[in-house]
């Protein structure tokens, strides 16, 4: 029965090879290019030969498991037509050995090629910075032999030119203590730059360096590199100058700088503000910031006016606070090394300084209610992004804005803040009742409490202000109002439950 079977499922063909007699076994089942192959092998030539069998009579016979069975007195004549690949056969392989190769070579190699990119990178990263360096130093000497002129000039003179004479306790302040790059380079994921552009940050997370990398990605990703030609070694030395320039105080310090910056950074993103304001004004907008509470003293402005600092009678008793950061600011930028806006032209920097000032400036909460009355009267009026008087009076809405949003942010994010608020205010009170100067409620330790400070703030400060905004950017009543009235319920809730507490004491 099994040998029966396997004569079934096979066929004998009887060969002529070149006069020579030979004899193939092949499965019915086979395919004709595997008949093709055999008979070559037999005959000893190539697989890329044309073969074709002729019978007795001369009629061609086809290559296929199909073909008619034969005997040895009557072979098959085999004719074998060409024994080598065509040119075209050797083409179309070299192609394909060619095609195979090259993908191999990218799969293979894809790392090695981003090793070789990524040093590239890196060696005209490092060859800008240099030249970077070199356009820096030049700007020293300038200043250095200026400077020269100008004692050479004073030394001839017979009498001293006061107005020359500077402050040396603000030039200490715009010293560059530790240079760049001191801090590493840290690569920053797609995840933590597109969390990066959210009203949810959590600022607590960074440390003072990684706060100086997101700093500097926001300005690069915002084109703002390009639109002012910032150097970008003088980018790093002027974020690293700014942050040595925010003491440590238990608020006002560099993180709230950094807290401030995000959050702009983020409305600009979720507000689209690059489709109503230029990109010199984001840049102004951002700057501003940074640069908002530059040497806070940890004591407000009523305490320097109260106590006559020397703040106080500087400025005027008119935002003192305030105009010392504008004027601490704009020290750091004197210096060649730390100037970000060096390479624009004189007209521009007046701008930016204008700018710069008037924003800064809106941060005084004393003024909080005369920016948010005008801002309104232009909303009812219906705001015009082409005026420009519109446009100052929503930058300084906006910075504003940024200025007091933690409790837009969660929870966990916001609270802490509190804490630091509240222990900064302690700080000036405790100093006022051992001077014998006005207390005010909302800052004295035996008054106030955590929910008693947030709420009203909330309700009649923040509530009003983002929703004054969301008229004019919709897409902020979700994003930042919502959360500001989930925010005053939990306050309120805290209050009502430590009032039961204090019952229940009782």
């Amino acid at each position: 029965m099994g040998n029966g079977s396997s004569i079934e499922s096979t066929k004998t063909v009887y060969l002529d090879i070149n006069g020579k007699s030979e004899k193939i076994i092949f499965s019915r089942h086979c395919s004709s290019r595997d008949i093709h192959d055999l008979i070559a092998q037999v005959a000893g030539v190539g697989k890329f030969c044309e073969i074709s069998l002729k019978d007795c009579q001369g009629a061609h016979v086809s290559l296929a498991p199909t073909m008619p069975m034969n005997s040895n007195g009557l072979p098959y004549k085999v004719a074998i037509k060409d024994t080598a690949p065509t040119s075209g056969d050797n083409e179309v392989i070299a192609q394909v050995l060619t095609t195979v190769t090259e993908q191999f070579n990218r799969v293979f190699k894809m790392e090695e090629l981003k090793s070789d990119i990524s040093s590239r990178l890196n060696a005209l990263e490092r060859k800008m910075e240099i030249e970077g360096l070199k356009s820096v130093e030049i700007e020293k000497c300038k200043r250095d032999i200026s400077e020269i002129k100008d004692q050479i000039w004073t030394a001839q003179k017979k009498f001293v030119d006061f107005n020359r004479i500077s402050s040396v306790s603000d030039e200490t302040k715009i010293s560059l203590k530790r240079d760049v790059p001191s801090y590493p380079k840290y690569t920053l994921s797609h995840e933590t730059t597109d969390y990066l552009k959210q009203p949810t940050f959590d600022i607590w997370h960074w440390e003072p360096n990684e706060m100086l990398s997101l700093m500097e990605h926001m300005y690069h990703e915002l084109g703002l590199v390009a639109e002012f030609s910032i150097n970008p070694i003088t980018l790093k030395r002027w974020i690293l100058c700014v942050q040595e320039n925010y003491r440590n105080n238990p608020f006002h310090n560099f993180r709230h700088s950094f807290c401030v910056t995000q959050m702009m950074y983020g409305m600009i993103n979720l507000c689209r503000l690059w489709d109503h304001i230029s990109r010199e004004s984001l840049g102004i907008l951002m700057t501003a910031c940074v640069c908002h509470d530059l040497d806070h003293p940890g004591y407000n402005n009523t305490y320097q006016i109260n106590a006559r600092t020397e703040l106080a009678i500087r400025y005027n008793d008119i935002s003192p606070l305030e105009n010392h950061h504008c004027a601490i600011a704009f020290k750091i930028l004197s210096n060649p090394e730390c100037n970000i806006f060096s390479n624009v032209d004189k007209d521009t920097f007046k701008r930016i300084r204008s700018g710069m000032t008037m924003l800064v400036l809106a941060t005084d909460m004393a003024r909080h209610g005369e920016i948010m009355d005008g801002f309104k009267e232009k909303l009812e009026l219906g705001f015009d992004y082409s005026k420009k008087d519109h446009m100052d009076s929503l930058k300084m809405v906006l910075i504003k804005a940024c200025d007091i949003s933690n409790e837009v942010r969660p929870m966990e994010v916001s609270e802490p803040w509190v804490d630091c608020l509240l222990e900064e205010y302690f700080n000036q009170s405790d100093r006022e009742k051992s001077e014998g100067l006005p207390v005010a409620p909302f800052m004295d330790r035996d008054k106030v409490t955590k929910p008693t400070a947030q709420i009203g703030f909330i309700k009649f400060v923040l509530i009003p202000m983002f929703e004054t905004l969301s008229k004019l950017f919709p897409i902020l009543d979700e994003t930042m109002v919502e959360p500001l009235r989930t925010a005053r319920d939990r306050y309120e809730s805290m209050k009502e439950q430590g009032a039961l507490d204090e019952k229940e004491k009782k």
